[in-house]
């Protein structure tokens, strides 16, 4: 009886190192860029704009032996940068998708029927599995769509902010 509580004290003690050994070295990279939602922009229609992650590439794009493996997207936000006391009541759906050369575009994160007043939001994560392929290729490319529930009254720039997660490559 005294061996197997040790055992179970030793094991449980093991995993938990190891738990905290992997999040030790877990990498987090930010992504962000701001989308210009304009005046003219309809209701009840869905709008695209595309941006390239220079800064996400700066650290390893186009690096297919980048020492780093199972990258998924960990958090995704999106914020009014301007006008200043903005909020996100306009908004209907934000969908985020991400690609690069060679490479099938993925929805990463979303969120649908926004009621939301605030100036900042969560969005909804997608299970997309790994992103190795997308974020080590070159030309990672981040594609917001969006739809409005009614039209805004003045100029808006959105705020997209992703946070990739990584763990090292042996």
């Amino acid at each position: 009886m005294k061996n197997i509580v040790l055992t179970a004290m030793a094991a449980s003690a093991v995993l938990v190192s190891c738990g905290t050994v992997q999040s030790l070295v877990q990498n987090t990279f930010p992504y962000t860029t701001n989308v210009l939602v304009s005046t003219g922009v309809p209701a009840d229609k869905e709008v695209s704009s595309t941006a390239t992650a220079t800064n996400v590439q700066t650290w390893f794009g186009g690096n297919n032996n980048a020492k780093i493996k199972d990258v998924r997207i960990s958090d995704a936000k999106i914020s009014v940068a301007s006008p200043s006391g903005g909020n996100l009541s306009a908004f209907k759906t934000v969908k985020i998708y991400v690609s690069s050369s060679g490479t099938g575009e993925r929805l990463v994160a979303s969120r649908s029927n926004i009621s939301s007043n605030s100036s900042s939001l969560n969005l909804d994560l997608n299970d997309t599995g790994f992103l190795d392929e997308i974020v080590k290729s070159s030309g990672l490319t981040v594609r917001t769509v969006y739809e409005l529930k009614n039209q805004t009254s003045s100029d808006m720039n959105i705020k997209v902010a992703l946070n990739f997660s990584s763990v090292p490559a042996k």
